[in-house]
């Protein structure tokens, strides 16, 4: 269990301002396919899935594993879906301030395929975005980025 729940020993701001660098550019940039394991406050049991993560600078970049280890912290602490979501995008807007940030986790719940409505093969979708993101077409670039 400590192994599990080591995100609690972590500060995934410090993390992410380790390796915060001045940069000029001002474009989309994307970390997909995150893989993570969490385990359901509710439940006790695993979900597991990908985030993809987009920021756009605004002077401030970070390096791009550290972005898969702000979800890593966050992921190995008892979670639901949605508040992972929030925090790993409020971790980033708060530590490199960028124009937007937009995060998108995919998730199975072994609660749900284990126990209760036993469903297998579904999917939960949770997304939270600032800024920029606000911004349907921002929005919509970043869907088509990650589908790619």
């Amino acid at each position: 269990m400590q192994f599990f729940m080591q995100g609690y020993e972590q500060d995934p701001e410090k993390i992410l301002s380790s390796a915060v660098f001045t940069e000029n550019y001002r474009q989309m940039v994307i970390v997909k396919d995150i893989d993570f394991y969490s385990l359901c406050e509710h439940h006790l049991l695993p979900f597991f899935g990908k985030a993809h993560i987009a920021y756009i600078p605004n002077k401030k970049i970070t390096g791009l594993s550290k972005i898969a280890r702000v979800v890593e912290v966050y992921a190995r602490r008892l979670q639901v879906q949605e508040r992972l979501t929030t925090q790993i995008k409020e971790c980033i807007q708060k530590t490199l301030n960028p124009l937007g940030v937009m995060v998108i986790i995919e998730a199975q719940h072994l609660c749900m395929q284990m126990r209760g409505v036993q469903k297998q093969h579904s999917i939960t979708t949770t997304s939270d975005f600032t800024g920029v993101f606000e911004q349907a077409k921002t929005r919509e670039e970043f869907m088509n980025l990650i589908k790619g």
